[in-house]
């Protein structure tokens, strides 16, 4: 990027950072005893007493550039101890959002996302008004005549050609914003420190380390929130496993739809669905708890979380209704699950689902150019 200052004004940080429920970065006095106590930052480049003079000094483009930035995963033991109630974890977070923010590709969508506090009936109602749109034009937002009483399922309802239709032009626009926003930012990142060797050799270690959240495991104050993302994490990648052995089953194997509940696939697929009702509710306890531990909870959060809550309570809904074939209710619930489910995919680059890619390669940047001693 050539003017890593257009990110933002240096006069407007502290504004932003209040916005973003962070506006406590001002309190520090450098006493230096929040990375004395972390577990994550590493001995020679030590975090988040640097970053905190940064935000205070106005220094945004280097706290963008700053891999330790992501590094950093809210364990608030520094929240905790600080003398001075300075919050590094909430400034960290609040910088977090402000860079996924401005790194968004197209930067209007990041913006629409990162002000979710006004915006977010919007972000939730479009894809819910596009799939009443779809479904009532197509006459499919009502239950056919000839729907059986027991035995369906919800091709029968919502028919397999509006699904792919819609998710896999959805997921292809995700990946080409994901790489664009990810290249800004790994170039942003190499202003910071020179990378050797070879990216892959350092992206496995890295995706072990977020596959088991080893790292969470070191925190102290906020460690309860491991195994919630852990289990949240399972559990998204299992539902997705699941949904690719179903068109797998339904395309080349021809199995007849719905599947027992004794199949392998269902199996899997009702684990997943218990790990992310699980993972969900003991991420919503923690942020429900106490405040220092947990961290403060800004719209941009409580967005993201709220809209995986909706997608788990949909997802959970639409199965039981469909075992208790209450088909009318079911096609309703379904309706309101596939609108969350597209939120949770549009939103992904510019939500804190994007920490999955910023924080893999802050990771990987890490390793490459040999800051990451503490793994």
């Amino acid at each position: 990027m050539a003017a890593i200052h257009a990110l933002l004004p240096s006069s407007e940080l502290r504004h932003e950072l209040a916005r973003r429920g962070a506006d406590s970065a001002g309190k520090c006095y450098q006493c230096a005893t929040c990375s004395s106590v972390c577990e994550l930052a590493p001995a020679a480049a030590p975090f988040p007493r640097r970053q905190m003079v940064l935000a205070q000094w106005g220094m945004v483009d280097r706290l963008a550039a700053d891999p330790a930035v992501w590094l950093c995963h809210q364990c608030n033991d520094c929240t905790v101890r600080c003398p001075r109630d300075a919050r590094p974890g909430d400034v960290l977070q609040a910088v977090r959002s402000l860079v996924i923010e401005r790194l968004a590709f197209p930067r209007v969508l990041g913006t629409l996302v990162g002000r979710a506090r006004a915006t977010w009936p919007l972000l939730l109602g479009l894809p819910l008004l596009f799939w009443v749109a779809l479904l009532g034009l197509t006459g499919h937002l009502r239950v056919p005549a000839d729907l059986p009483a027991t035995g369906w399922a919800y091709e029968h309802l919502v028919p397999h050609i509006f699904i792919y239709g819609v998710f896999f032009p959805v997921a292809g626009w995700v990946l080409l914003a994901s790489i664009a926003s990810g290249r800004r930012f790994w170039t942003l990142l190499g202003t910071a420190g020179q990378r050797r060797g070879s990216f892959l050799a350092a992206l496995l270690p890295a995706l072990g380390d977020i596959a088991t959240h080893r790292r969470f495991g070191r925190c102290g104050a906020a460690k309860p929130r491991q195994l919630g993302h852990l289990a949240l994490l399972w559990g998204f990648v299992g539902a997705a496993l699941t949904s690719g052995l179903l068109i797998v089953g339904m395309y080349l194997q021809h199995l007849p739809m719905p599947l027992a509940l004794s199949h392998p696939y269902k199996i899997l697929g009702n684990v997943s669905g218990a790990l992310l009702v699980i993972g969900g509710a003991m991420l919503v306890g923690t942020r429900l708890g106490d405040r220092n531990a947990s961290g403060t909870t800004a719209a941009f959060d409580a967005f993201f979380l709220g809209v995986v809550v909706l997608v788990i309570a949909t997802g959970m809904t639409v199965e039981l209704a469909r075992l208790a074939d209450a088909a009318t209710f079911a096609l309703s619930v379904y309706v309101i699950h596939l609108g969350s489910v597209m939120t949770l995919f549009l939103t992904f680059p510019y939500s804190k689902f994007a920490h999955l890619l910023y924080r893999t390669l802050a990771m990987v940047h890490a390793r490459m150019t040999g800051t990451d001693t503490a793994s």
